[in-house]
């Protein structure tokens, strides 16, 4: 039969590891794919870089749209990056040139991903995305195929490895974000600018494009609620710790009365939960199916390896004929997005007060808490320092978030509270 020929854009860490991956499987792909699958052109911004890797015999095309449309190719493999720009041109010119279409860019998807899927079904062609969401965990299968018999209820995890870094050191070595976060970078954990990761943009792509696919809605992007972890300090995981949690970055699609949640931020989760004991780089996904109950899927969300195998897993599936949706129901088919506003968010909070010891300062509290119908759960207060700041933290039973909001502002103008109130969301995830 004859091969599956690739173009491949991209030769960074993960190109690299494709193209690699490819030649030294060879074999082992061809019996598992039913014919060959072999790299036949190559685009990338440097001719000349060593990447480790043979490209003798291979073409090479210094424009990636010019080689989307011109090489000799069934399938084009985008690992550019980027929302717009080169890797959405080069995109739409494969589809419309005929070839099917994988990428590893949940940027892309992100902001596009319901255009592009329209435009491949028009065509004929297809989209892989693995490699987009989590890496080497096969979610995107597990949701498009092993649990297509499921009404999904809820999906949520730990998306972004760098967080879930930074929150795991934080915890076992007690020191602080700032510190932890220039170690992540000097281990190549995070860039050095990380603002998408520790701002929570990168686990935002990947939300939403989960949502699309667990929900069949198209890819809202903007209705996701986005909050990172800068304000999560060495404390509050103390606390969180004393009070039986663990603290996390997660991403949450949830189905409620009035649309779908869609949220990413810190999380205090039970220590029991699955999601608590996922440390380091690794994510995780959780679904909850209404046939299937819940199920969990743990490894590697990013690295050239995990997200290479990610990208040759499409390959293979390409290779053997499997062509489906791209969001598991046709494109033209997928519902608009209904997302409920986070304000209509109900659930228990954590929150850190610095307040001046002094009498009355607690009743102040409880009375803005009280106005809003807050019922507490619990409080600790540390040590006393009569006329200085003393931390005072408090749970709530579940509340609505625009009630919190509320008291959170009342909060802050009581003359004895000397910062901003700090507010964790608290998830009692499934055991």
């Amino acid at each position: 039969m004859a091969p599956l020929a690739v173009a491949l854009a991209g030769l960074g860490t993960v190109g690299a590891g494709v193209f690699a991956l490819l030649g030294d499987r060879a074999e082992t792909l061809a019996g598992r794919a039913g014919r060959p699958i072999r790299v036949v052109a190559v685009s990338a911004r440097d001719r000349n870089r060593d990447r480790g890797i043979d490209l003798g015999g291979v073409a090479w095309f210094d424009d990636a749209a010019a080689m989307a449309r011109e090489a000799e190719a069934d399938v084009f493999v985008e690992l550019i990056g980027g929302a717009d720009g080169i890797a959405r041109a080069a995109c739409e010119a494969a589809l419309d040139a005929g070839r099917d279409v994988v990428t590893a860019n949940k940027a892309l998807l992100a902001k596009h991903g319901t255009v592009i899927a329209r435009r491949a079904e028009a065509s004929g062609r297809t989209l892989g995305y693995e490699a987009a969401v989590a890496g080497g965990i096969p979610i995107v299968k597990a949701l498009r195929e092993g649990l297509a018999a499921n009404r999904i209820a809820a999906i949520y995890g730990i998306l972004n490895g760098t967080c879930n870094y930074i929150l795991t050191e934080m915890r076992t070595t007690g020191r602080p974000f700032d510190a932890v976060l220039a170690d992540a970078q000097a281990l190549g954990y995070a860039e050095a600018d990380p603002h998408f990761d520790i701002d929570g943009i990168d686990a935002a792509h990947k939300l939403a494009i989960l949502t699309a696919l667990a929900f069949g809605t198209e890819v809202d992007f903007d209705g996701v609620h986005v909050e990172g972890i800068r304000h999560v300090s060495a404390d509050d995981i103390v606390f969180a710790d004393e009070l039986g949690y663990r603290i996390k970055l997660l991403g949450i699609a949830r189905r409620t009365g009035h649309g779908i949640e869609q949220r990413v931020h810190a999380c205090m989760i039970p220590q029991t939960a699955p999601l608590a004991r996922v440390e380091g780089v690794f994510n995780a996904v959780v679904a909850e199916g209404d046939s299937v109950g819940t199920t969990v899927y743990e490894g590697r969300g990013a690295g050239a390896g995990p997200t290479a195998s990610a990208v040759v897993a499409d390959l293979v599936d390409l290779a053997r004929g499997l062509r489906l949706p791209v969001f598991a129901a046709p494109a033209v088919d997928l519902l608009p997005a209904e997302t409920a506003a986070m304000d209509r968010h109900v659930g228990p909070y954590y929150l850190r007060l610095m307040v001046v010891d002094r009498p009355g300062v607690i009743a102040d509290v409880a009375a803005a808490l009280r106005d809003e119908q807050i019922s507490m759960e619990s409080m600790i207060q540390r040590g006393r320092a009569p006329g200085g700041p003393v931390p005072v933290v408090l749970t709530t039973h579940e509340t609505g978030e625009a009630a919190m909001s509320r008291a959170l502002a009342r909060i802050e103008r009581i003359g004895s509270v000397v910062e901003p109130p700090h507010m964790i969301r608290i998830e009692s995830l499934v055991s």
